[in-house]
């Protein structure tokens, strides 16, 4: 125990405080309510860059009250110190971003009371660090967004998605419960640094089903095909909430995976689960982006595909460049929603392109053999200078580097000008370094505190092999999409990919949200 607490445990204070008050005046504008909203989230990343700091210089920091199931206890480490600053950093232009959009909204006192309590129980929730604080935290953390989904309960979809929303995390937060009452009968702690350690020794048959229903927890809460289909119906509510739904609240299944890696990872079974439902998340929710028209839809998609992309690195045991890839998208999506406001008119005013070169089958071999030829210098380059990497992390690798070859074959198609082929080359080498630069960063920050990969037997080779086998496939098929692009087939399977295959629609029959949308 330190003397003195960990700083970050602090941050949710002053936006708890503000939300106390918006609950007494819920009015259109409850006095200065939303300029002290925005001070209290500033306050919160003042305080998680103080714990940072903490941290660097004292090292891991607990604070636990109690004992046994009813233990209260919150850990400063590199992940938790990771994910309050980047919580708090969202959170803070989120809530700034809101003082301007939300001006003049007649509720405008009651979405700050359920934004500043989400983002207080987010902030608690990665700095959990016992089975009993992480499922309260769940629990605050779906009662608040939900809130934030119906600030117009007047409009039939948003009341659909908040119970799609409901239902689905409602569930998670049941698998987490039932794993909690099972690790504790296996282990007799609910310490999660605890839970870790013991993990070493093996896991016994209860331990086993409790990993089980944590990777479901992990899967419903980042939006897991088949059951995505709230994520990509949060529209409805304002363009804050999406924000933060897609930059914050989709990471608690991430953040829960990261911070029980070393039981998941104790558990071939569940690795192998991450790695074929985030792959075929993954894939999914690419290839359905690629068919949206609307900005914010597209995104939603995207957020769909990052998410599933995230398990597929947990599930190869890639647990820095998962909290990396997590930290990554947050930044960027948060400034994508923020800025979807204006995507329309940016796109409408660049000048329409000319004809583009599409490559034959020749051409698209090509690129595809000079990305992999790059890919394989680079890496063996780094494994020279640095250190050999694993094989997880070079699959990975050849994984990232198929997307790259599709604008490599742009550039060798007979009517690419020479200058697009340099630069569609050089952009090969230059991803391909930064895959492995980038990962560098996130083992220096966050491997130590994390499992390494483990050594691939029969059953991880052969997801390995599989996983890169359908990226690749899909990559290709993407590239030579615009020769058959014409063909009535084509025609037909966009349709069915712009409605998500329709797996959505089904869930929409289970819960009867389409009576919902036509009787209101």
């Amino acid at each position: 125990m330190a003397a003195l607490p960990p700083l970050v445990l602090l941050a949710p204070i002053p936006m708890l405080l503000l939300a106390a008050v918006a609950a007494m005046q819920p009015g259109r504008r409850p006095g200065r309510l939303p300029q002290l909203a925005e001070s209290a989230a500033l306050l919160a990343l003042v305080l998680a860059v103080a714990g940072v700091m903490q941290l660097l210089s004292a090292g891991p920091e607990t604070i636990a009250l109690g004992s046994g199931v009813g233990l209260f206890a919150f850990r400063l480490d590199a992940v938790s110190a990771t994910m309050t600053l980047l919580v708090a950093f969202i959170g803070w232009v989120v809530v700034r971003y809101t003082r301007t959009y939300l001006d003049g909204e007649a509720r405008e006192g009651a979405f700050h009371l359920s934004l500043l309590a989400t983002l207080a129980s987010t902030l608690l929730l990665v700095q959990s660090g016992s089975l009993l604080v992480l499922l309260l935290c769940f629990l605050a953390v779906g009662q608040g967004v939900r809130r934030l989904l119906l600030f117009y309960p007047e409009r039939a979809e948003a009341r659909r998605a908040a119970t799609k929303f409901s239902i689905v995390w409602g569930v998670a937060d049941a698998a987490v419960i039932l794993a909690a009452g099972l690790l504790w009968t296996a282990f007799g702690t609910a310490d999660l640094a605890a839970l870790g350690q013991a993990a070493s020794a093996g896991l016994p048959a209860a331990a086993q089903i409790a990993v089980g229903l944590l990777v479901l927890a992990a899967a419903l809460k980042t939006a897991a095909v088949p059951l995505h289909g709230w994520l990509t119906e949060v529209m409805e509510a304002p363009t804050p909430v999406s924000a933060f739904l897609h930059a914050g609240i989709i990471n608690a299944g991430g953040f829960l995976m990261i911070r029980v890696a070393d039981l998941v990872q104790a558990s071939p079974g569940a690795m192998a689960a991450l790695v074929m439902l985030g792959g075929l998340t993954a894939l999914f929710g690419a290839l359905v982006m690629l068919t949206q028209s609307a900005v914010k839809t597209a995104l939603a998609w995207s957020t769909v595909a990052q998410m599933g992309f995230m398990l597929l690195e947990c599930g190869l045991g890639l647990w820095p460049l998962a909290l990396l890839h997590l930290v990554a998208h947050s930044l960027y999506k948060a400034h994508a929603f923020l800025a979807s406001g204006g995507a329309v008119q940016a796109v409408a005013a660049v000048r329409r392109p000319g004809p583009v070169a599409v490559p034959g089958l020749v051409a698209v071999g090509r690129a595809f053999a000079l990305a992999i030829l790059l890919y394989a210098a680079v890496a063996a380059s780094f494994a020279m200078v640095v250190a050999p990497k694993s094989a997880q992390a070079l699959a990975l690798g050849a994984i990232l580097i198929f997307g790259v070859a599709y604008l490599v074959a742009q550039g060798l198609a007979d009517a690419a000008p020479r200058a697009l082929t340099q630069r569609t080359a050089l952009a090969s080498l230059v991803a391909a370094v930064a895959y492995f630069g980038f990962q560098q960063v996130a083992e220096i920050f966050w491997g130590p505190h994390l499992p390494a990969p483990p050594s691939p037997g029969a059953l991880e080779w052969a997801l390995i092999v599989l996983a890169v086998l359908s990226f690749g496939l899909v990559a290709v098929a993407q590239a030579l999409f615009p020769l058959w692009a014409h063909h009535p087939a084509a025609a037909g399977l966009r349709v069915h990919l712009a409605n998500g295959l329709y797996l959505n629609a089904v869930l929409d029959r289970l819960i009867g949200g389409l009576r919902l949308a036509r009787t209101h």
